[in-house]
């Protein structure tokens, strides 16, 4: 059985503008968190709204996010 309503994809630019930021910053974040391997960011990338939300806590500022810090485990 196939799902009748995928779930939505998001262009790079709408990524961005649902983040409020800057399309360079989008690939910033992108270059420091997922693409950090050395090997280069392919073009014309697809978010769906989980990416979204990563990208929006990583996109933060450390202070101001609503996170609670759990201990390490031992």
């Amino acid at each position: 059985m196939r799902a009748s309503n995928p779930a939505k994809e998001f262009t790079e630019q709408e990524a961005a503008d649902s983040l409020g930021i800057h399309l360079s910053e989008l690939h910033r974040l992108l270059d420091q968190h997922i693409f950090n391997n050395g090997t280069a960011r392919p073009q014309g990338l697809l978010f769906t709204y989980s990416d979204i939300l990563l990208l929006s806590f990583w996109s933060d500022k450390p202070d101001e996010r609503n996170v609670i810090r759990m201990p390490r485990r031992r």
